[in-house]
């Protein structure tokens, strides 16, 4: 009479796909920034238009948007006493979709994508004005590539055959662009 065996049981991994799964590094804390919670951060001022990033700060668990969110920039169409509400675009099945996310303000910082933008349109409307004050002298206002970099003489030195070092002088230019058909 055999002794029947029952095999054991294979080991199952613990599933992965929790709403926080694989944010070890993304809501990490950078160096020296644990602790206290700067004030700065409740005081900022957001209104209904305002661009802002989604930065998700770990330390704060209440409020917090899903790991998708971290990094994006959207804009604030809701403003309450301790969180905005942002639209951030998600691409989903190939088309663009609008997504409201709720957020508190610990998880939210004023953008700089518009930085440049706002002050070349501040420079335009100052050209314009100045263009006005001449006579209506028409100026160019459209952003243009810039001209290629001039050339440069680069001095060095070389051994010649005999050994000596002999001075080398040698012009560096901007090669020019041709298409390859």
């Amino acid at each position: 009479q055999e002794c029947t065996r029952i095999p054991p049981r294979p080991i199952k991994m613990p599933h992965t796909k929790g709403y926080r799964a694989c944010t070890r590094h993304m809501f990490k804390k950078d160096f020296k920034t644990n602790g206290v919670i700067p004030l700065g951060r409740y005081l900022q001022v957001y209104k209904v238009g305002d661009y802002v990033d989604i930065k998700v700060d770990a330390a704060i668990q209440k409020g917090m948007p899903h790991k998708f969110y971290h990094g994006r920039t959207g804009i604030v169409f809701d403003v309450t006493n301790s969180s905005v509400g942002v639209v951030v675009n998600k691409l989903v099945n190939g088309r663009i979709e609008k997504k409201r996310v709720n957020v508190r303000v610990e998880h939210v910082k004023p953008s700089k994508c518009r930085v440049d933008f706002l002050a070349r349109v501040a420079s335009n409307e100052r050209t314009k004005a100045a263009s006005r004050a001449e006579g209506g002298v028409r100026r160019e206002l459209k952003r243009s590539a810039g001209v290629p970099r001039a050339g440069a003489i680069i001095q060095g030195t070389k051994k010649n055959a005999e050994g000596k070092k002999v001075p080398v002088a040698k012009f560096l230019h901007p090669q020019p662009y041709e298409f390859i058909c």
